[in-house]
């Protein structure tokens, strides 16, 4: 089992981010923290990196759902999206399965849940 699902897009990196975040937004997603992984590493290590974002999207009524049947589940929140430059003027999206990374808990509600984001995810991809 895969545990993202992706697409690649033909746009600038800043472009795609903003297409991204767009698409969550109309999906019901917030992006909740974004993290410049190309800044930080520059920043961190001198390190060059090629542009790479990480969206922290979050549902609040699924995320409600999943910490009224989970109470840790917050570890595991927001929904990561991952916007990275490939080559010039080509961009990756993929998004996290939830079910894939929520599998080893045994909580059904849960489950259904995670079905239901992976579903909203998948629908978001599809949509870019």
């Amino acid at each position: 089992m895969s545990y993202y699902f992706h697409k690649n897009l033909s746009l600038g990196f800043d472009e795609a981010v903003e297409h991204v975040t767009e698409t969550l937004k109309a999906k019901g997603f917030g992006v909740l923290t974004e993290i410049d992984v190309r800044a930080t590493l520059k920043k961190k290590l001198d390190a060059d990196f090629r542009p790479y974002r990480i969206l922290g999207a979050c549902n609040p009524p699924m995320a409600h759902r999943a910490l009224e049947a989970e109470p840790h589940i917050g570890l595991m929140l927001p929904c990561n999206v991952v916007v990275q430059e490939t080559a010039p003027g080509q961009v990756e999206v993929s998004a996290i399965d939830p079910v894939a990374s929520m599998q080893a808990i045994d909580n059904p509600q849960l489950g259904d849940v995670a079905v239901e984001v992976r579903n909203m995810l998948r629908s978001v991809i599809e949509d870019l």
